[in-house]
């Protein structure tokens, strides 16, 4: 009787301890929370928190239905930084019914993931329970790690998410690949970020709304831009400011868009892609690669770079250079130029930067003619402004019967039949036969253009 009581409060204290340690871990929990980064804080619990990636959790998607219904199989996120691969994760951490576990691939090991295959196996052997295992960066896995989580995806023991900046269909496990669903997300738009700083800056419970901080509407466009689709970029420079920053004497912390330049660590160049500047911006880019000026031409290009500047938009502006302002005295450019327009395509940035500069210093150092410009603006004027003329019969296309009859390919002189491969026969219609809309000039290829017309016509 005596040992049974002994036994007895042995069971009692351990009760208490582990409600005491219960209650030290939640307070540790509660502090962590409260001291946790601002990013942190304001990560979503439910779907309609969520900002951005419509195009795979709208109401309509596949996987919107598959969290509220909490019936989903493996799932692998893949997308730049800051896009909220983690944040809908931890969405269906918080909707689920089934038991949450996260690792890092970065520091866990096979010991981090035979723990978690043991408890999935008990909770679905005696609860019925399934347990999603969500796995950061799982393109750090080995291929030895990879592979011994594939026999319990493939059994249904675990539910995989996976998270991912690189693509998976080069950094994750074939096997896995086809045993999941791969959805990428897109860096967040402009106006994502700028709601989710309005939201943080306003937010009393998880964001900064407590300091009594308000941001100028320029920096909130700023820092939405800066942060090129990052959000926790752009909460953790708004956390900074917020910190860093004395109230004003109306009680205030204000946040301009100084304050916010600081915080990003990024400097305002004073470039707003929809005014003046970008224009006048666009405009010396363009005119120092006509000007053949490759130093002016780099500086401008890393201006509108810096500022976060489309690199299709750059892209578009000097293949249009090269076709206007070089044309023929270097048919090469051209073909660079829409070469690096494929790269940038192919690449984004930050590397874009290299085929940019390159083609953009190809066409600023090319020899410059705009022949080519002046001959079909010259020719379109005409075309619009006096009444379409006859094709000499003789042009007129021959391959069906009946053409000879109208007199149709009659007479039509074939230039490889004739030396030089040339033979002098009117093309233009009898009113405009003399006519010039193209004169190259002396430079560059266009030389050799003139030469060999030169040369045909004697």
């Amino acid at each position: 009787m005596k040992y049974g009581t002994i036994k007895l409060n042995y069971v009692i204290i351990e009760k208490r301890m582990e409600k005491t340690l219960d209650l030290f871990e939640y307070m540790r929990k509660k502090e962590m929370k409260k001291e946790s980064p601002l990013a942190s804080r304001m990560r979503p619990t439910t779907i309609e928190e969520v900002v951005g990636q419509q195009h795979i959790i709208g109401k309509d998607k596949l996987l919107y239905r598959a969290i509220k219904a909490d019936k989903f199989k493996s799932i692998i996120f893949y997308g730049p930084p800051g896009t909220g691969k983690t944040t809908l994760a931890k969405v269906i951490a918080s909707t689920t019914k089934g038991e949450f576990t996260q690792l890092n691939a970065t520091v866990s090991g096979k010991k981090d993931m035979e723990e978690v295959v043991n408890k999935a196996k008990e909770n679905l052997g005696m609860y019925g329970k399934k347990t999603i295992l969500f796995v950061d960066e799982i393109h750090r896995f080995n291929k030895g790690q990879q592979d011994y989580l594939l026999p319990f995806v493939e059994d249904g023991t675990i539910v995989l998410i996976g998270a991912t900046t690189e693509n998976p269909y080069f950094e994750v496990n074939g096997a896995l690949i086809s045993r999941s669903v791969i959805f990428e997300l897109k860096p967040l738009t402009v106006e994502d970020i700028k709601t989710l700083i309005r939201r943080a800056v306003t937010d009393v419970e998880k964001g900064m709304g407590a300091y009594n901080a308000v941001i100028d509407e320029e920096a909130v466009a700023f820092l939405a831009d800066a942060s090129n689709g990052d959000a926790r970029t752009a909460l953790n420079a708004i956390e900074l400011g917020v910190l860093t920053t004395e109230p004003s004497q109306d009680g205030r912390i204000h946040i301009d868009i100084n304050t916010a330049s600081e915080c990003i660590q990024k400097r305002n160049v004073g470039y707003d892609k929809d005014g003046d500047n970008h224009y006048d911006t666009i405009s010396a880019f363009i005119k120092s690669m006509r000007g053949s000026d490759p130093q002016a031409t780099v500086y401008y290009l890393a201006k509108m770079l810096y500022a976060g500047e489309s690199v299709t938009f750059i892209a578009r502006r000097i293949m249009i250079c090269a076709a206007e302002d070089v044309g023929n005295a270097d048919p090469r450019a051209l073909q660079v130029a829409v070469s690096a327009a494929e790269a940038v395509h192919q690449l984004g940035m930050p590397e874009a930067r290299i085929p940019l500069a390159q083609a953009a210093i190809y066409v600023a150092s090319a020899p410059k003619s705009n022949a080519a410009y002046l001959a079909i603006d010259k020719a379109l004027e005409l075309v619009r402004n006096e009444r379409t003329y006859d094709i000499p019969p003789y042009l007129k296309d021959a391959h069906y019967s009946g053409a000879k009859k109208l007199g149709h390919g009659l007479d039509y002189k074939y230039a490889h039949d004739y030396d030089k491969h040339y033979v002098n026969q009117q093309y233009l219609p009898d009113e405009i036969k003399d006519m010039v809309f193209y004169e190259p000039t002396d430079n560059g290829y266009e030389k050799n253009i003139k030469e060999y017309f030169s040369y045909i016509y004697e």
